[in-house]
C-alpha cells in the first residue's frame, strides 16, 4: 500500500489554511462535493504540487440490501480519475432502504446505520463489496462507522466482521479509531479488543476525529478537537502496525489553523508514542507465528458465496433495514429487540444532521426563521422522510411552513417569494408582466 503520510480533510472553509499548512502530506476530499470537469483551484494547486488527494465516498451505502447504483460507482471512478488518487474510500453502511426488494417505499436515511455483524450482512456486504472492486479504476478501502444503536442477534464482534470482510474480498480497510471510540462509549465495545482481531496489514490509512458527548451518548460530530482517549487508541494501533496513512477529520465548527496544526502535531506524537512502545516491547516467544488462522473459502461458516447468490440474505437484510429506517424516519413503531431510547437518540441525530445540512444548502431559511429555524425543521422532519434530496427536502420544508399558517406575515412573504424562485423550471420573477405572460404560456401549451 502506498505511504501517505499525515493528512487532512479537505473542505471548502479551510481551503487556504490547509494550502498553507507545513507539513501536510495528503488530502481527503467528500467525493459527491466535487465535480471532476470543475475541480476547486486550491485542489489543483495542491495537486500541482504533489498532494495526494484521495475521494472518500458517503452515499454508496454498500452495506445496504441492494446492489452499487452502477451511476454512483461510475461518478466514484470519474472522481479517482480527475484527482489522479491512488485509492478511493466508502463506508461500512447502509444509508437507503426499501423500495422494490422489500415491496415498501423507498427512505434515505440522510447519514450512515449501521450494518448487523450477520452472515447474511457479511455475505451482502462482500457481494457488494467485490461489485464495486470491478467497476472502480483504483482499490477500494472500507471504514467502520460510529454507531448509536446496536443491533439484536449479532452473531460478529467487530474485528471479526472485518476481518472475515478483508478476507474475503481483498479489500483495504480504512480504520477510524475514533469511531472505535464511540463505539467503546455506545455499545461498550473494547477498542483494544478490536485492534486485536482486525488484519492490520489490510489498513490503507487511519482516520482522527472529534466528538462530544452528551448523557451518556458520544456523538461522532467530526466538529469538535480530538480527545485524548482517541489519540490513545491511534497511539495503541500505532505499537501494533505502521499504518501508511493518518487523517485528521473536521467537517464543521473550523478552529483556526493554529488550532488544525496543533491537532495534526498531537496525532504526530500519539503515532510516535505508539512506534516507541512497539520498539521497547518484548518479543513474544511466538512472534512470526500468528494465533489466529484466515477464513478461506470452501471452510465452514466462512465460507464465501458463489458470487451473486447472496439473494435470499440480500432480502431478510432488506426488510430488516426497511424496518429500522422507518422507525427512525417515518414515525413507525421500533422494531423488536432494539433498545427503544437509543432509538430516539438516532431519530433526533438523524433529524438534525438533515436540519444542517439543509442549512447549508439553502442558508436563506435559517436566515429568514432566524432561531425558529432548527425547532421547525424538527418538527417537520418527525414521521416525513426525505424522499428527493436535500434541495427537495429544503423545498417540501418551506412547503410545509406556507401551509402551516404560524409565520408571522414578514416571514410568511419573504419564505413564499423564496419558495416561489426555486420550485418552478425557470426563476420566479418580480415583474408582473413575464409572470402574467409565463402563466398565459402555460395555459396555451396545457402546462
Amino acid at each position: 500500500m502506498e505511504r501517505l503520510g499525515t493528512g487532512i480533510g479537505w473542505r471548502p472553509e479551510i481551503a487556504d489554511a490547509v494550502e498553507a499548512m507545513p507539513g501536510v502530506d495528503w488530502v481527503e476530499v467528500v467525493a459527491e462535493n466535487v465535480c471532476p470537469g470543475h475541480l476547486p483551484d486550491s485542489l489543483r494547486r495542491l495537486r500541482e504540487r504533489g498532494v495526494t488527494v484521495v475521494p472518500h465516498g458517503v452515499s454508496l451505502g454498500l452495506g445496504g440490501a441492494d446492489r452499487p447504483d452502477p451511476a454512483r460507482l461510475t461518478a466514484l471512478a470519474e472522481r479517482a480519475g480527475a484527482l489522479g488518487s491512488p485509492l478511493v474510500t466508502e463506508h461500512i453502511a447502509f444509508v437507503r432502504a426499501g423500495g422494490p426488494l422489500t415491496a415498501s417505499p423507498s427512505l434515505e436515511a440522510g447519514h450512515l446505520l449501521p450494518v448487523p455483524r450477520t452472515r447474511d450482512a457479511l455475505d451482502v456486504l462482500c457481494e457488494n463489496v467485490r461489485i464495486a472492486q470491478d467497476a472502480l479504476p483504483v482499490p477500494l478501502a472500507v471504514e467502520n462507522i460510529a454507531a448509536l444503536i446496536s443491533w439484536p442477534g449479532e452473531e460478529m464482534t467487530e474485528g471479526q466482521f472485518l476481518y472475515e470482510l478483508a478476507d474475503r474480498t481483498g479489500v483495504r480497510l480504512l480504520i477510524d479509531v475514533a469511531n472505535l471510540y464511540t463505539n467503546h462509549v455506545n455499545r461498550g465495545e473494547d477498542p483494544a479488543e478490536a485492534l486485536a482481531e482486525l488484519p492490520l496489514e489490510a489498513i490503507a490509512y487511519v482516520h482522527v476525529a472529534g466528538g462530544f458527548e452528551r448523557d451518556g451518548v458520544w456523538h461522532d460530530s467530526h466538529a469538535h478537537p480530538v480527545p485524548r482517549p482517541v489519540l490513545d487508541i491511534l497511539a495503541d494501533l500505532a505499537s501494533r502496525v505502521r499504518p501508511p496513512g493518518v487523517l485528521l477529520e473536521r467537517d464543521e465548527n473550523f478552529p483556526g489553523p493554529a488550532e488544525l496544526e496543533g491537532e495534526l502535531t498531537a496525532i504526530r506524537e500519539a503515532l510516535r508514542e505508539g512506534r516507541a512502545r512497539a520498539a521497547s516491547a518484548p518479543v513474544p516467544e511466538d512472534a512470526g507465528s500468528s494465533s489466529r488462522e484466515p477464513a478461506r473459502p470452501g471452510t465452514g461458516a466462512a465460507a464465501d458465496p458463489v458470487p451473486g447468490t447472496a439473494g435470499p440474505a440480500r432480502e431478510r437484510l432488506g426488510l430488516a433495514q426497511a424496518a429500522l429506517l422507518s422507525a427512525l424516519v417515518a414515525g413507525t413503531p421500533a422494531p423488536e429487540g432494539f433498545d427503544r431510547a437509543r432509538l430516539a437518540v438516532q431519530e433526533r441525530a438523524l433529524a438534525g444532521k438533515r436540519a444542517g445540512i439543509v442549512a447549508k444548502v439553502a442558508p436563506e431559511l435559517p436566515g429568514l426563521l432566524g432561531d425558529a429555524y432548527r425547532p421547525e425543521f424538527l418538527a417537520y422532519a418527525h414521521g416525513r422522510p426525505m424522499t428527493g434530496g436535500y434541495r427537495r427536502d429544503a423545498l417540501e420544508f418551506a412547503e410545509h411552513l406556507l401551509r402551516s399558517g404560524r409565520l408571522e406575515a414578514r416571514v410568511r412573504r419573504e419564505v413564499r417569494t423564496w419558495w416561489r424562485e426555486r420550485s418552478g423550471p425557470v426563476p420566479y420573477s418580480s415583474r408582473p408582466a413575464v409572470r402574467l405572460a409565463r402563466g398565459a404560456r402555460r395555459v396555451l401549451l396545457g402546462r
